[in-house]
């Protein structure tokens, strides 16, 4: 259980003159596994310290409110009818678990909520899962309504499919819902089984690298990803009909194929079977405790990210570039969807604030952009909140 920030639960007190159900809902990382979640391959996520917290109660009104401590905005909602909303776009998130939660037909009582947190947005540690997840595990308490945590996640990634409008994997609720402190887990994205993985950083920590950019191509290009991808299991599968997705291609398969493959489809299915692969082998690496053979595993999906599947940008390659020469940094590697955002750096504890004040020069000498950096601890999942 996390320990609770008292904002949350003093603007509850303040507005609704009693006293909240307190939850918190992290955010998450991706150690390595990118683009695989959506061909039914392995990810490696952790949830984070780093997160949203909740305050719930009944309410004694005929109406439902939810207030935004991050935006000053409280919204008032009708239970019985929770259709999409232009403005205040954060509520959606909400409107669609609840929608869902009358969809299976579980009485959900007016309520009150309040919420804040310490993610930033934009920087690829998954705030909207947050929201998501947070939301519906406290009304699930609040209410009674014997909900798995399985069945929580598939509502929260509807939500963000119907309501935000965002197709994602399943991989971000999941890692939200399903954290355990000081651990990282590997996830099977087609079967959903997963297994926890020691993360014992000893001397290291974790350390993003914000570029602060999120070029225009990029969900258009990620649509293209997905789209090349299937073109390539399309094909394959004339050699092998047993292929259903790139989780089922292995190396030499693809090796068999390549001369029937466009240049550009084999390279983008190269890099999913070799993520694939890395994602295995970075499990034993953790199990092992050698942070060392994982950092390198953390360069090469980079430089498979960057060449063969292209979602890169230069400001991301220049960012682990520098970090590769760094003294005291084991990996780096651009995370999420790509075109911007956040690396991923493992680095020394004695080596974190001068590799962090270089890489900021450096960065802004480059490209006239200030970078922001984050230092992030493996959590726990969403639960109670405890004083």
């Amino acid at each position: 259980m996390q320990i609770v920030s008292p904002l949350v639960k003093l603007k509850f007190i303040a507005l609704f003159q009693s006293a909240p159900l307190l939850i918190h809902a992290p955010g998450r990382i991706n150690l390595i596994g990118e683009h695989t979640d959506y061909n039914e391959g392995f990810v490696m996520p952790a949830a984070i310290r780093m997160g949203l917290n909740f305050a719930f109660g009944v309410s004694d009104q005929s109406q439902s409110s939810i207030y935004s401590l991050k935006y000053h905005q409280l919204h008032v909602l009708d239970l019985s009818n929770p259709a999409k909303v232009e403005t205040p776009v954060w509520v959606n998130y909400f409107l669609g678990i609840i929608d869902r939660l009358n969809t299976r037909g579980l009485k959900l009582d007016n309520f009150n909520c309040v919420f804040d947190g310490d993610l930033p947005t934009g920087a690829g540690l998954s705030s909207s899962a947050a929201m998501e997840c947070g939301f519906v595990f406290g009304l699930n308490k609040l209410f009674n309504l014997g909900l798995t945590r399985l069945e929580m996640i598939y509502m929260a990634q509807w939500s963000e499919h119907n309501y935000a409008g965002v197709q994602c994997g399943i991989m971000d609720q999941f890692a939200s819902m399903m954290g355990k402190a000081n651990h990282a887990f590997i996830l099977d994205c087609r079967s959903l089984e997963y297994e926890y993985l020691p993360l014992e950083l000893g001397d290291y920590t974790l350390l993003l690298c914000d570029t602060n950019v999120k070029h225009t191509l990029a969900s258009s290009e990620y649509n293209t990803r997905r789209n090349e991808c299937q073109q390539g299991v399309k094909l394959i599968s004339k050699k092998y009909p047993i292929v259903k997705s790139l989780r089922d291609v292995t190396q030499p398969m693809l090796q068999v194929c390549k001369e029937m493959l466009p240049e550009q489809i084999y390279n983008r299915c190269r890099f999913v079977v070799e993520e694939n692969n890395r994602v295995v082998e970075a499990a034993h690496d953790l199990k092992q405790g050698d942070l060392a053979a994982f950092g390198k595993k953390m360069f090469l999906a980079h430089e498979g990210l960057s060449a063969l599947y292209q979602v890169s940008c230069s400001e991301l390659d220049f960012l682990v570039q520098f970090a590769k020469q760094e003294t005291g940094v084991l990996g780096a590697r651009m995370i999420g969807g790509g075109f911007g955002g956040c690396t991923l750096n493992i680095v020394h504890k004695n080596n974190s604030a001068p590799f962090l004040d270089s890489a900021k020069a450096a960065y802004h000498l480059k490209f006239g952009i200030e970078m922001s950096s984050y230092v992030v601890q493996p959590g726990a999942g969403t639960d109670v909140l405890i004083e």
